[in-house]
């Protein structure tokens, strides 16, 4: 079996009269999607999520938030991981986009969902994207926590997330990720905001 591709990226940000989201069309393509990319030799993940969301955004990031959760796809034959952080980015560009990407837009969470082309990042995306806004504002902060160590099994064939599906989204996938026991993942931020809210009712 081929390794599994792990990459990073962000759901990323920019602030100002309304909170707007980043997605990015690719120049091969031509489809939106998160930023995100692969980690390069000697990268955590955290380190290449903040490097590929400046690569593929052009703005610099203002500050690096919780960890939100996993997406586990194939792609070329190859199962790919990607761990995702909250990002704020600085309100200007910075840099030019990398070469691999053709534009980057700034939308309404809602715009920003319908605009993305791929079923797994649009659920991805509606099921945190308001616990983003939510933290953004400052309310149910949780604590802080880190992805889970890479220590793949057998990764799935289709689409999986370690949030609960989302059910306006008929076809999206509902995997659980799979991985010994001994590296259980922390729980993400949709999983400790409900747990947060569930301690409140």
């Amino acid at each position: 079996m081929r390794a599994t591709v792990l990459a990073a990226g962000g759901i990323v940000l920019r602030h100002g009269d309304q909170p707007l989201f980043a997605v990015v069309r690719m120049r091969k393509r031509g489809d939106w999607v998160l930023p995100k990319g692969k980690l390069e030799p000697g990268e955590t993940t955290r380190q290449a999520a903040e490097r590929e969301v400046l690569e593929e955004t052009g703005h610099r990031i203002a500050a690096v938030h919780e960890y939100l959760g996993t997406l586990a796809y194939e792609v070329g034959g190859r199962s790919k991981v990607v761990h995702f952080w909250r990002m704020d980015a600085e309100p200007e560009p910075s840099r030019p986009l990398m070469k691999d990407i053709r534009a980057v837009d700034w939308l309404p969470l809602r715009e920003a969902t319908l605009r993305l082309t791929r079923a797994y990042e649009q659920a991805f995306l509606a099921e945190v994207g308001p616990l983003v806004l939510a933290a953004a504002a400052g309310v149910a902060q949780p604590p802080r926590a880190t992805p889970p160590d890479p220590q793949w099994t057998r990764p799935p064939s289709r689409p999986a997330w370690d949030a609960e599906p989302v059910t306006e989204l008929a076809d999206a996938p509902s995997l659980a990720l799979e991985q010994p026991a001994e590296h259980e993942p922390r729980p993400s931020l949709l999983q400790r905001l409900r747990a947060w809210l569930r301690g409140r009712s």
